[in-house]
């Protein structure tokens, strides 16, 4: 079976998460995103995918 050459996400932080939920804090940490305006690179998954879906009013995606 032949590797797909898997996307990539640009996950950038633009809005802070002060304010709510600590579940949703957690979210945006577990992301590696800590400081405002930083951006991260991760995988397209699934998962990161339903990560991103929890937090999409404090994010902005770009593949």
């Amino acid at each position: 079976m032949a590797k797909k050459k898997s996307k990539t996400l640009r996950i950038t932080l633009v809005k802070s998460p002060i304010g709510y939920s600590e579940r949703q804090k957690g979210t945006v940490r577990a992301l590696g995103l800590r400081r405002l305006n930083q951006t991260v690179e991760h995988q397209d998954t699934p998962v990161i995918r339903g990560m991103i879906a929890k937090v999409s009013h404090l994010v902005r995606v770009e593949e």
